[in-house]
Formats: structure tokens, C-alpha cells, sequence
């Protein structure tokens, strides 16, 4: 099989856009079990594609096979797993009963999704070349389709239909979506270095979280949230100080 630009790729080079597919495939299951009102299946499956989305530019990097296809192709999975599913999700899970709020909330979550993942792929193609930003611009879609789930995990953990009523919840997916696509820094963990010395104690951490996750899943997810919206207030100075230096 070739890329856009006539070059062929082997099976392995084509692993990245796999993975990407499969994350559609877990991006669309989603929607259909949360319908059929199986919403824990549904968050699950919205989780693995959010992985899948970490996992796919990387590979297509070390790999080589980077593609304006594969781009595409993952512009679009963010669109449908992070900007359309959640939404729809939290839609049919407490917010029916206030249609017209709930759906406008709904709405407006996705346009924002959509807004931000228009401009990130322009400012990537204008940086073509360039190396990594250490910065995103507004919170990336993948962590906004996490936060505005926030609602269902606490309910999932505490075993209640639903904790806040549907006015709130639908002010908090419209606010999630604007968060998208805000102009404040936000820092990009994937340029994160870590020292030699401190590997052994980060390969411990992450083993740890990974072992609450599986246990305590619901719990879990819900304090990686706030940890999440924690880290960001806390470094938004000091990415403000170095975005402004680095302009």
C-alpha cells in the first residue's frame, strides 16, 4: 500500500492509521451501547479510544510513516470520540428530560470541539517542521471529552443515577467546551522529560495509578480529573511566563 505521496508502507507503517480505526470502531460502539443504556461500557470504550488517540502519533512517528492521510484520518477520530460521543452520551444519560438546555449544551460542546481541532490543524500545518509545542492552546480534546465525563464517573463511584441536577450539568458541558477553546496555555505533557535518576520512582507512580484505575476505576478517574484540572491552574502562570518568553 502507498501514502498520500505515492511512497509504499509496509504493515507495521500502517499500525498507526490501525489504530486509529480502531479507535473509531471503539468511538462509534460507544454511542450504540450508550443508547442500549449500557453508559459504563459506553465511558470505557471512550477511554481505550482516548488511548488509542495517545498511541497513534507517536507510533506513526517512530515508525516513519507519517501521512497526510493519517492526519486526516486523525483529525477526524478526535471529531467523532472526543467532540461527538461524550456529548451524546451525557445527553441520553440525564439530559433528555431537559431537551432544549441540554441539547443546546450538547451543541455548543461539539462546535467547540470541532472550532479547536479546525485550529490546531491549521497551526500544524503552518509549523510544519517544527519541533513539538510544549503548549496547547485552550484544553486539548482528548481531556475535555475526559473532564465533561466527570459528571458519570462520580456517579458511577458513588452509585447514584446522578449527582448534579441537569441545569448545572448542562452549564458544565457547555463551560467543558469553551475550556477547548480558550486562549490560555495549556502545558503539553507529551514533551515532558524526565531525569534518569527519577525513571524508577515515575515507572513505580504509573504503576500504581495504572493498578487504581483497574481496581477503583471510577474513583480513580474521578481524582485524575481534579488532579488534571489541579496541575493546569497550578502551571498556568508560569506557561503564560514561558510562552511569553518564547515569542
Amino acid at each position: 500500500m502507498t501514502n498520500g505521496d505515492g511512497e509504499k508502507l509496509t504493515l507495521i507503517q500502517l499500525l498507526p492509521n490501525m489504530l486509529t480505526v480502531t479507535a473509531i470502531v471503539a468511538g462509534l460502539t460507544a454511542i450504540r451501547v450508550g443508547l442500549q443504556g449500557n453508559y459504563e461500557l459506553a465511558v470505557q470504550l471512550i477511554l481505550l479510544a482516548a488511548i488509542l488517540d495517545g498511541l497513534d502519533g507517536r507510533l506513526a512517528r517512530a515508525l516513519g510513516s507519517n501521512s497526510k492521510m493519517g492526519a486526516e484520518l486523525d483529525s477526524l477520530a478526535d471529531f467523532l470520540n472526543f467532540g461527538v460521543a461524550p456529548g451524546l452520551l451525557l445527553y441520553v444519560w440525564a439530559l433528555e428530560d431537559t431537551w432544549q438546555l441540554g441539547w443546546l449544551s450538547v451543541l455548543v460542546y461539539a462546535i467547540c470541539a470541532v472550532t479547536r481541532l479546525a485550529r490546531f490543524n491549521v497551526a500544524r500545518k503552518a509549523d510544519a517542521g517544527s519541533p513539538e509545542n510544549a503548549y496547547f492552546m485552550g484544553i486539548p480534546s482528548p481531556a475535555g471529552a475526559m473532564l465533561v465525563m466527570l459528571p458519570m464517573y462520580a456517579s458511577f463511584a458513588f452509585e447514584s443515577e446522578q449527582i448534579i441536577p441537569d441545569t448545572i450539568l448542562s452549564i458544565y458541558i457547555a463551560v467543558v467546551g469553551l475550556l477547548m477553546i480558550g486562549r490560555f496555555p495549556v502545558w503539553s505533557f507529551k514533551t515532558t522529560q524526565i531525569s534518569q535518576r527519577r525513571v524508577k520512582a515515575f515507572l513505580v507512580g504509573f504503576a500504581a495509578i495504572g493498578a487504581a484505575i483497574a481496581i477503583y476505576t471510577w474513583v480513580a478517574l474521578v481524582v485524575l480529573s481534579l488532579i488534571y484540572v489541579g496541575a493546569v491552574i497550578w502551571m498556568l502562570p508560569a506557561s503564560r511566563r514561558a510562552l511569553a518568553k518564547d515569542k
